[in-house]
């Protein structure tokens, strides 16, 4: 198959994603596939065409120079930290305590705390927390909301107050596109990460037929979108689905799909539903081969599908860890870095040099991150005028 001549492009210094992360070990789980990796494959254009890696090397470090003073200053993290997609809110606080970890040993005359505010990756939740965030006086920038769903629930209130906002992984292309002054998005859109895999999987991959299948988050919704549109008539409209979060029965989608002869199934969703799906797919007599997103893109995926991951295709606009940040990450946390990791920690660095150059207050900061660029670990970070990244690109990763 393609994909697995494509693999032996694995890139040096990246690290694998295995299913012991989160403290999970699919060992354990039932119908677990211990051993099972996340393993980087190549990162590509818009055209799906391979591009070379970021070099690590020339990345911002939170460290500085250890000469950085402030006053004690407060950042937030917002996002899903309990419910059934938490693991991909932990691994984005875990990353920016990592960041916060090395500046403040290496600066102790600016010592930069974190608030940390559970959502669940819920947007009516996130209504209720990101006001509690916004009156917190003390706080003067935020890592967050996760989800793209709750990041559109409460853009507004973060923008009128003028709070700089760095999601790390919340994707759906359109939240760029509502007027807010203090977004910014540390990574590729869907509409990107859409037409990017779709000539990977058509190039490539040499898939004629994908049948694409959508939760109804506004991640799902949007990145289906994009991806059917990117596939063009290789989408099979017949064989297409769409499911609710929380359902776990796909027995329908299931059938429909099997009958299709289809050479892929696209998922764009969460791995709650995207493991059992999978499972299904699998022990349903599907043949293809199974692909899912960035929500989709974590060890939970692993421990909770067993088996039936093995030869996913998982993508990514996030990039995998380097080997010294992934180090440095499991001697921290305990356990190896996830998805969104990376940019987490990548955009909490950009926090604490604005704040060891004396941007200590909501608009002075707001003003640091307009201005930025420069390098991080996943990529170059610079925005334009409505939140997006100047330069985005797309990961490709194997289940092996």
């Amino acid at each position: 198959m393609a994909i697995g001549a494509v693999a032996a492009l694995v890139l040096t210094g990246c690290s694998d994603k295995s299913t012991s992360n989160n403290g999970s070990d699919a060992s354990g789980t039932s119908g677990g596939a211990a051993g099972l990796k996340i393993t980087p494959v190549a990162q590509v254009d818009i055209n799906g065409k391979e591009v070379p890696k970021t070099d690590a090397s020339k990345a911002a470090d939170p460290a500085g120079d250890g000469k950085a003073t402030c006053a004690p200053a407060t950042l937030a993290f917002a996002g899903a930290l309990t419910g059934p997609n938490a693991a991909l809110g932990i691994n984005i606080e875990m990353g920016a305590k990592l960041a916060l970890d090395q500046h403040n040993k290496a600066n102790p005359g600016c010592q930069i705390s974190l608030k940390s505010f559970d959502t669940e990756g819920d947007p009516q939740k996130a209504t209720q927390v990101i006001p509690q965030i916004v009156n917190d006086k003390s706080i003067i920038g935020l890592l967050g909301p996760t989800f793209s769903g709750e990041t559109k629930a409460t853009g507004k209130v973060l923008s009128d107050a003028g709070l700089a906002s760095l999601t790390s992984s919340a994707t759906n292309a359109t939240l760029t596109s509502n007027g807010w002054t203090s977004f910014f998005r540390g990574l590729a859109n869907d509409d990107v990460q859409g037409p990017s895999v779709a000539k990977y999987l058509t190039g490539t991959a040499g898939y004629k037929k994908v049948c694409v299948v959508q939760d109804n988050s506004d991640y799902g919704t949007g990145l289906a979108k994009s991806i059917t549109e990117g596939l063009g008539a290789a989408a099979d409209a017949s064989c297409s689905s769409s499911i609710k979060t929380g359902d776990k029965d796909f027995s329908a989608t299931v059938t429909k799909i099997a009958g299709a002869n289809a050479d892929a199934v696209f998922y764009a969703g969460y791995y709650a539903e995207g493991a059992p799906l999978a499972q299904q797919l699998k022990s349903g007599g599907f043949k293809g081969v199974f692909v899912a997103p960035d929500g989709t893109n974590d060890p939970q995926f692993l421990a909770q599908a067993g088996s039936a991951a093995k030869g996913a295709t998982l993508t990514c606009p996030c990039g995998p860890a380097p080997e010294k940040f992934e180090k440095d990450y499991q001697a921290l946390n305990k356990q190896p870095s996830g998805v969104y990791s990376v940019e987490a920690y990548d955009l909490t660095t950009i926090f604490t040099k604005g704040i060891g150059a004396g941007k200590v207050t909501r608009p002075d900061l707001l003003d640091y991150v307009r201005s930025y660029d420069g390098a991080g670990l996943a990529r170059q970070y610079k925005w334009s005028a409505n939140g997006e990244l100047s330069n985005a690109l797309i990961w490709i990763y194997t289940v092996k």
